[in-house]
């Protein structure tokens, strides 16, 4: 795992000048590869490549980067794995590439793109990556980006004319030391930030920098200076083609195809040269991770948990049993509120631009905690949306169609009448019933859904369930919402089921905008790399092969989610240690924010603060606050999406003034 930067000039570079400016770029984002720094320029062209690494496979010299191909012609900075380079390797020899420098997977995908060239080496490659190389033969740099978007590549455009300059890198603080950056912020993107707790790619919070979509290279040379787009792999043709052509086996034949992906994706992703563990919570994804990499390991693996004293928000307690039960090396802490909200502070330089899904900090935690013993944790993100883990997928499965043939106006009566009762109050009732029991914060979750009970269709329940603030453009100023991948590919989702649809919008959207993202800044800012099992695109497209009730069965009880995961599962670990309520990984942030980080709140929430600094129309978010503070409504995540804005808006204040 590792960082990178780089930049195309319309001009000649001074080579001096020009490795300056990638020193610095490289070195705003050394955690990301504190082991070695490698630079290259080639001043004619004016293209310059750094790269920080984090040395994970092949730690001598001969896996330092920039790295050139064995023919001269490519030149590559990467951050990733290639988890099956060992068999491209076989392939290439066959075809006569016999001569290897050392063993690293960067040499085996730069001999790939002499071979086969870049497109066809990364349709055969497994992995998660992002790179970008420059081909000395026909002058154009390619960027590229796996599958489903766990490492991220920023890009754009800055100045015009001859004084323009393309700069890309792993994260936009790089970008940003490059003297040519001079983008202002993008009230467009802060206005989806506002909806979605994140900006969606391929925005960012900057005017003209963007985000390389998953699954997609980009080609760009002074002779040709809009990008070009190359999409070689398509989460929506996956998963129209998994449904047209469905998994035709039993479901134990199901239960054992899966196994045996998930057995062959985590061998090979066990793989390393340095210490590797896992993140272990006790839920079912994370548990099948660590069952499936004990079952392959002769010695104990390293499991990892944080836990918070605070009801309702500890997972210690189960991960500590299900590590019991497989026998790993386990380490667990406990964390203070004080200790958790001093990573607070460092949020917004951690993860860049503004992001708001406040499990940051106990991911961050988690990640800090790992590093003390290992360079790599795998973890069991992707679990709820290849397999229907979101109680979303619950709600719509078992309640929407009913309740859609509702009239509207008795439908706003009833969220009416539940809105009418605090969350703490609707979590109280609910306590000793079945619904109390399957589902943590009842009550939240019952505010959050009277909100769109008048929702049109299944699509607009879902827009409003990932939905933090309504109408966004209507108090951040002078802005429009974007078009999105959700709102343009819309009718592209019309053949599939409501459940479906959510499933499918969860993978391209919330999973690398939010959960990958969350995974990745947090990771690497302590030097971790992390793999994720369940997102080699070969589990990726069996899962939608499988008929939906294979992931969601109904049973006289309600819904089981996740069901041919579980059966995996049970073959390990007991059911009784896995069958409990859905928690997540978050934190109390409602009663933070009503407590100890009030006073913090209300100095960046201050209405006139907002009204100086004017990017928001201060009244609704005044009203939310003064709601929140009584307890009749439990705002904590929009709210939180505004004071991750502000925290990160004052931090760009001062780094802006620092510059001038």
């Amino acid at each position: 795992m590792c960082g990178f930067v780089g930049f195309l000039s319309s001009q000649s570079l001074c080579s001096e000048t020009a490795q300056e400016h990638l020193i610095d770029m490289s070195n705003a984002i050394a955690y990301r590869g504190p082991d070695d720094a490698g630079f290259w320029v080639d001043g004619q062209f004016g293209i310059g490549l750094g790269h920080r690494r984090l040395s994970i496979l092949d730690l001598s010299p001969a896996g330092h980067q920039p790295m050139i191909s064995g023919s001269g012609r490519y030149t590559i900075v990467f951050n990733g794995e290639i988890y099956n380079h060992a068999q491209l390797r076989m392939d290439l020899e066959l075809q006569g590439s016999n001569f290897w420098r050392g063993y690293s997977d960067t040499e085996t995908l730069l001999t790939g793109f002499d071979v086969w060239g870049i497109r066809l080496t990364v349709e055969r490659a497994v992995g998660m990556f992002a790179f970008a190389v420059w081909d000395g033969q026909e002058k154009i740099l390619t960027l590229g980006r796996d599958r489903i978007g766990e490492k991220p590549l920023y890009y754009g455009w800055q100045r015009k004319g001859s004084e323009a300059v393309f700069l890309f890198g792993s994260e936009l603080k790089a970008l940003r030391m490059h003297p040519s950056f001079k983008s202002k912020i993008d009230r467009n993107s802060l206005a989806l930030y506002m909806r979605h707790n994140n900006v969606p790619a391929p925005l960012t919070i900057f005017q003209d920098i963007y985000k390389l979509m998953p699954g997609t290279l980009l080609d760009v040379s002074l002779k040709s200076p809009e990008p070009r787009y190359n999409i070689y792999w398509s989460g929506i043709e996956v998963a129209v083609n998994g449904i047209a052509h469905p998994f035709q086996g039993s479901p134990e034949d199901a239960v054992d195809t899966l196994e045996a992906h998930l057995k062959r994706s985590i061998g090979q992703q066990m793989i390393a040269d340095v210490p590797l563990g896992a993140f272990l919570s006790g839920g079912v994804d994370s548990s099948v991770v660590a069952a499936l990499m004990q079952a392959q390991s002769s010695t104990p693996i390293k499991t990892f948990t944080i836990g918070f004293d605070e009801s309702g928000y500890d997972e210690a307690i189960f991960s500590r049993e299900v590590a019991k039960h497989l026998g790993t090396h386990h380490t667990e802490i406990y964390v203070s509120p004080q200790e958790a909200m001093s990573v607070i502070p460092r949020l917004p330089t951690i993860y860049d631009e503004p992001f708001a899904d406040s499990s940051q900090i106990p991911t961050f935690l988690v990640s800090q905690l790992a590093r003390r013993d290992v360079t790599v944790a795998l973890s069991g993100d992707a679990g709820d949306e290849l397999f229907g883990g979101y109680n979303r997928y619950q709600i719509t499965a078992g309640s929407w169609s009913g309740i859609s043939k509702w009239p509207i106006s008795v439908r706003s009566i009833i969220a009416a009448s539940i809105l009418k009762i605090s969350p703490q109050t609707w979590s109280s009732l609910f306590s000793k019933t079945s619904i109390g029991k399957r589902w943590v914060d009842v009550g939240y979750k019952l505010h959050k859904g009277a909100m769109v009970l008048d929702a049109g269709s299944a699509f607009d329940l879902y827009f409003g369930l990932v939905s933090q603030w309504e109408d966004p453009a209507s108090f951040v100023l002078n802005s429009h919402e974007p078009p999105t991948l959700l709102v343009e590919n819309k009718l592209m989702f019309s053949g599939i089921g409501d459940v479906e649809q959510m499933m499918l919008m969860d993978m391209l959207t919330y999973l690398p905008d939010d959960i990958l993202t969350k995974v990745d800044r947090a990771a690497m800012n302590a030097s971790l790399e992390t793999r994720v099992p369940f997102l080699d695109h070969r589990i990726v497209e069996f899962a939608w092969s499988l008929p939906l009730n294979y992931k969601l069965r109904k049973e006289s009880n309600g819904y089981i989610t996740k069901w041919v995961l579980r059966q995996v599962l049970y073959k390990y670990v007991p059911k009784h240690l896995i069958e409990r309520p859905k928690m997540g990984f978050g934190i109390p942030i409602d009663q933070w924010l009503r407590g100890p980080l009030k006073d913090w709140a209300e100095n960046l929430l201050d209405e006139g603060r907002l009204r100086r600094e004017g990017f928001f129309n201060p009244t609704p978010i005044r009203k939310r606050w003064k709601e929140h503070l009584s307890g009749s409504h439990n705002w904590q995540d929009s709210l939180w999406c505004v004071l991750m804005f502000q925290a990160w808006l004052e931090l760009e204040i001062k780094e802006s003034s620092g510059k001038v």
